[in-house]
């Protein structure tokens, strides 16, 4: 594992490289599907990252993370969902999109069942914004609408690697703990995308909440504490109020370098993942249809076949998606 080049050399997202879902043809998904059918789907948000950062950060992350792996692997990777469900204290920030929540479910479940249709059922939903509260409901609503095998799989890359993320205090790296817009969350776009970042501009905030420090947790709950960051309303302060900047943390002090051993780590966790989902099922196999579904078998082969190959469409067990 590892050996990495880092920062990588560009990306994928509008070139016929072998990567992205939707520069194939369907001759080269049917041929793709026959040797590896995982799809990364990349979810992440457009929302205010400062003056130095892109409003499509987080999905600058997970799409170069995602492009990195399926070079490595022979997976494939969809193109991403460039907007995303948003916690209440994001409401307001101008240069962020907030999508509601059930909106959100609705539209990430129906692209689930879309690539489930079209052969892609191992699915890796990589999530890079802070709504990982909200994707296991989408996941969990497709399997009880259509009750078929499958592999979904939620992966928010920052629970991957919990110990990256250490400050120096904790024998980590950072001065800072991870929050938004941050120290972390910049060194790492600098690891990946650094054509995008624009480190002149990027400023600091002084984070603060209305509890004392052990209670509420911060992004990605990597410092374990009783109460999840999404776990709560009126524990701190909106963004639009004390973080009009759109950074809350301390900007200045990302330095690529700093993430480098995270976002190596990070991929050698997935390509381990892509490979030991096809090691236990491999292309074209899945989860026995007797320990995962309550469906009768006869009505689940003609959909498990598919129409090109005289079946049915996922869509005849339920509709609207």
């Amino acid at each position: 594992m590892g050996d990495w080049k880092l920062p990588p050399e560009g990306g994928h997202m509008d070139k016929r490289t072998g990567i992205y879902l939707q520069n194939m043809t369907w001759k080269e998904i049917q041929e793709r599907l026959k040797k590896n059918d995982v799809l990364i789907v990349p979810l992440g948000s457009t929302e205010a990252h400062g003056p130095h950062a892109p409003l499509g950060e987080d999905i600058w992350l997970v799409c170069r993370m995602a492009e990195l792996v399926a070079e490595r692997t022979g997976c494939t990777v969809a193109q991403p969902l460039w907007y995303g469900s948003h916690p209440y204290h994001h409401l307001g920030m101008p240069g962020t999109v907030v999508i509601p929540e059930d909106v959100f479910t609705a539209f990430v479940r129906a692209m689930i069942a879309g690539f489930w249709n079209m052969g892609f059922r191992k699915q890796i939903l990589l999530n890079g914004h802070g709504h990982e509260y909200v994707i296991p409901t989408a996941i969990h609503q497709f399997a009880k609408r259509y009750k078929v095998p499958a592999v979904i799989i939620n992966l928010n890359w920052y629970h991957a690697i919990p110990d990256h993320f250490k400050t120096k205090e904790q024998g980590g790296v950072y001065e800072t703990p991870f929050i938004h817009a941050d120290e972390v969350e910049t060194s790492w776009s600098l690891a990946l995308f650094p054509e995008m970042i624009e480190m002149k501009d990027a400023v600091d905030t002084n984070p603060f909440g209305f509890l004392p420090e052990g209670h509420i947790d911060k992004a990605g709950n990597l410092l374990r504490r009783p109460i999840a960051w999404y776990g709560h309303v009126g524990g701190g302060p909106i963004e639009v109020k004390a973080y009009i900047e759109g950074v809350v943390g301390k900007a200045t002090l990302a330095r690529a370098e700093k993430a480098y051993p995270g976002v190596e780590a990070l991929l050698d966790y997935m390509v381990k993942l892509v490979n030991d989902i096809l090691e236990r099922f491999p292309p074209g196999q899945l989860p026995p249809i007797e320990l995962v579904t309550e469906r009768d078998k006869e009505e689940l082969e003609a959909v498990l076949r598919g129409p090109l190959q005289g079946g049915k469409s996922i869509y005849t067990l339920a509709y609207p998606p």
